[in-house]
Formats: C-alpha cells, sequence, structure tokens
C-alpha cells in the first residue's frame, strides 16, 4: 500500500507540470498558455468558471474580468484593458478562450513580422512506433513473480509543432506465454499522454490507458470442487473491454528520424487491484514520425 502510494503521489506530482503558477494582485494561480508572443493569453478553470488573464514582455500578468452591474448586466471590462494594453479596438471581442484568442494573435502579429497565428483547428501528424519488453503481469494472479515477454506498435497523434506537450494513443501489444506462468494476452489499448519536461532531443512524460480490450487464454492449477485435494487445469478464454485507468511513466530520446522510447507501464491503475508484486512492465522501441 505504501509503494502504491508513492507511485500515486509522483504521478500526480508530474501532471503538475501542465501548468505554470503566477501571483495575479497577491492571488497564487496555476494557468495554463493559450497563446505565447508579445502578448501571452493566460487561462484556468475554477468550479466551472473560466478565468483570462493578459501577460506582457515585462511579465506582468493582468486579469481579463467580465462583470455584473447592478443592472445585471455584464460591464465588459475586459475590452477596456485590452484596449489601453494594445490601443486596438476590442470592443466586439468576446469573452471567450476563442474570441480572445483571435483578439492577441491579430495584435503579435501586427507588432511582429515573424509572428504566426493559429486560429483554426489543430493540425495533427502521427508517429509510429514498434517495441518489446518484459511484464510481470502486475493485474494477474502471478505468485512465482515470473516475467514473460511481449512486444506490440502504436500509433502516436501529436499537434503539429516543434515539441508538443500533449498526445493521444492506440496500442496493440502481444503478451507471451510463459513457461511457468500458462497466461497469454492480446490487448488494444487508447490512452493520453502529458509531456512534463519537454525539450528539443528530450522528452518525459506521464501517460494513462483509459479503455482497453483484451483477449486472454490462460490455464490455472485450481483445487477440484468434486475432489477436494486433488488439483485440476482450468482453461480460461475471454474477450474483456475495461475502463481501467492504467497509470504510467515513460521517456523519448530524439534519434534521427524519430526517438528511442522507455515505458514503465501499468504502475497501478484506477479500478483494477494489483496483485501481490511489485509491479514490473517496462517496454523499449523507436518512435517514427510518419
Amino acid at each position: 500500500m505504501k509503494r502504491l502510494l508513492f507511485i500515486l503521489s509522483l504521478c500526480v506530482s508530474t501532471l503538475s507540470f501542465a501548468q505554470q503558477t503566477y501571483s495575479v494582485n497577491g492571488e497564487s494561480l496555476k494557468l495554463d498558455t493559450e497563446v505565447e508572443g508579445t502578448l501571452e493569453l493566460l487561462w484556468t478553470s475554477v468550479d466551472g468558471q473560466f478565468r483570462y488573464f493578459i501577460k506582457t514582455e515585462d511579465n506582468a500578468v493582468t486579469e481579463l474580468k467580465n462583470t455584473k452591474g447592478n443592472n445585471n448586466k455584464y460591464q465588459n471590462e475586459y475590452q477596456t484593458t485590452l484596449t489601453n494594453l494594445t490601443d486596438m479596438d476590442a470592443s466586439k471581442t468576446k469573452f471567450t478562450l476563442f474570441g480572445l484568442k483571435q483578439f492577441v494573435n491579430k495584435y503579435n502579429a501586427s507588432v511582429d513580422d515573424t509572428y504566426t497565428a493559429n486560429d483554426g483547428k489543430p493540425k495533427l501528424k502521427t508517429r509510429l512506433s514498434v517495441f518489446g519488453g518484459l511484464t510481470n503481469n502486475p493485474f494477474v494472479n502471478n505468485p512465482d513473480n515470473e516475467n514473460s515477454l511481449f512486444f506490440g506498435t502504436e500509433l502516436e497523434i501529436v499537434q503539429d509543432k516543434a515539441q508538443p506537450k500533449h498526445a493521444g494513443f492506440v496500442n496493440l501489444r502481444y503478451i507471451a506465454e510463459n513457461d511457468n506462468l500458462q497466461y497469454s494476452a492480446t490487448q488494444l489499448a487508447l490512452g493520453y499522454r502529458f509531456r512534463f519536461i519537454n525539450q528539443d532531443n528530450f522528452n518525459v512524460y506521464a501517460q494513462t490507458k483509459f479503455a482497453t480490450l483484451t483477449n486472454v487464454n490462460a490455464t490455472y492449477i485450481v483445487e477440484n470442487p468434486e475432489n477436494p485435494g486433488n488439483l485440476i487445469e482450468n482453461e480460461v478464454s475471454n474477450t474483456e473491454f475495461d475502463a481501467p485507468l492504467i497509470f504510467g511513466l515513460g521517456a523519448d530520446f530524439k534519434v534521427g528520424n524519430g526517438y528511442i522510447t522507455l515505458i514503465f507501464d501499468s504502475l497501478f491503475a484506477a479500478f483494477i487491484d494489483n496483485e501481490d508484486n511489485f509491479p514490473t512492465d517496462v517496454a523499449l522501441g523507436y518512435k517514427f514520425n510518419l
């Protein structure tokens, strides 16, 4: 249990890198960056309420406000703030992430000839990887802590930018049967990963598999219920769909037109119990840019 709590705290702490902490009028806030440039657009969501901020070149952060007056109508203070910061008319700017993003992009492009705005939907690119590794099948009864070989392939989808932080993936892997553990499985998984260390040639990420489709073939030695004291083989063959939220950590190292990738998968799951053995599920592979 202590090991599980340690792993959980580690993964939670890594996810905190998704936001940067700012001090705004004495309030400490973790904000996401939506637009980078001469002006930066920052935002956060608290209890379903969105708050937006502008960061200037001198690192001053100003909140954009849109409060209601005594007549229960919005005051549109944010429009005055934007005009004062940019000398541009903001009267038609909507108080939405998309509307504010358009305004900030327009201003940045007007003061920086090299600025490239991205107002539309993000362009995506794919990466294909092949991998292999060892696992002790941490969510399967494995009293002797036997390791089994596995191999597979994965398609990762990322935003078409230099250093994308977010990625979705679908991977397919096959776990081979061990002489001492008659268990094999083919699993198709959908997942998400966030790169909390994201350099040109190196990145580290936390990931979760939120949906799996697994075909299992296994043979277990169990006691014969009709003849206690005698053991019989019990064969299992089935396919199951789960939403297990399996968490792991990984790293990519840029080599050539792709990455050497190392993943410590299946650290723990939110909705599947670990067995008694400490999880060992390590994969090494190569990821190609398509």
